[in-house]
């Protein structure tokens, strides 16, 4: 007895069917594997150096487990909270890269205070100078005597050069910590002083001097344009506020924002708007001395 081709084909479809989805779903789950590993060591690599840099000696491993717990949690309360994967999914993503943003807010951080410390180590150490004693004597008693960072930064150049490190490599990987114009114009005053003399405590004063006005014309500068900061945060957060208003008072006009392609696209339109208009904004109050 012979099966018609068409019945053959409708008893094999279901397992076809199967076949497929069971293909696809091993290779998704091998790319997610891979995209896994990779957001892991991108994870891994960037708290390391970070934190490193920053003088903070904490696992990575264990601020990945804890990433990972966050990326697990977070999401699920969302969504038993609202009861909208696509909410919880934004979630997932945001707490997926906002370790990210935590690193480099605290790097700017610790590069702001170094440079606002600069110019008082700068007059300590060229008073230290015209006083006779040496360059590396001058640096002990800066490490002594400043905070953190600032003494941080240079009690390692110091164990370097204890250990034997060229003074022009030191330095270098000094640079590549605070990667500032203001530092720099201070190693380079170093290297000119130990490659063609002349007085460099005279030199360390006067870049001093030059560093504070430097930083009360950015104080200036910043009192000037804080309105202008103020109206774009205000301005970006009006919309996100009024928005979550309109959602308590009428949920079920503001359900279909989230729930219809239209209301997708609306929300599209209005995350780029907001986020033009905010870096619009900044782009105008920056003013770079």
């Amino acid at each position: 007895m012979s099966l018609d081709p068409a019945a053959l084909l409708l008893l094999l479809s279901p397992l076809l069917f199967f076949t497929s989805v069971f293909a696809l779903g091993l290779v998704a789950a091998r790319k997610g594997e891979e995209v896994w590993d990779d957001y892991e060591s991108v994870f891994k690599e960037t708290a390391r150096t970070n934190l490193e840099d920053m003088f903070l000696f904490i696992d990575p491993q264990q601020l990945f487990l804890v990433n990972v717990v966050a990326i697990l949690v977070l999401p699920a309360l969302t969504l038993l909270v609202t009861g909208d994967l696509l909410i919880a999914l934004a979630v997932m993503a945001l707490v997926m890269f906002v370790p990210f943003y935590v690193y480099r807010a605290m790097r700017q951080h610790r590069l702001r205070t170094f440079e606002k410390q600069l110019p008082d180590a700068l007059s300590l150490i060229s008073s230290a100078l015209n006083a006779g004693v040496s360059l590396n004597i001058a640096l002990e008693n800066l490490i002594r005597e400043q905070p953190a960072p600032l003494s941080q930064e240079f009690m390692l150049f110091m164990r370097e050069q204890r250990l034997g490190v060229d003074f022009d490599t030191s330095l270098r990987n000094m640079e590549r910590r605070l990667p500032l114009d203001d530092f720099r114009m201070f190693t380079s005053a170093l290297r000119i002083a130990r490659e063609v003399g002349g007085n460099l405590g005279e030199i360390l004063e006067r870049l001093a001097d030059t560093l504070r006005r430097k930083a009360v014309m950015e104080g200036k500068i910043d009192s000037l344009t804080a309105q202008g900061r103020m109206q774009g945060l205000v301005m970006t957060g009006l919309p996100v506020l009024l928005g979550l208003l309109l959602f308590f008072l009428e949920p079920d006009a503001m359900r279909l924002m989230f729930t219809t392609p239209a209301g997708w696209a609306t929300l599209a339109v209005i995350v780029v708007m907001e986020v033009l208009g905010y870096v619009f904004i900044r782009k105008i109050t920056r003013i770079d001395v």
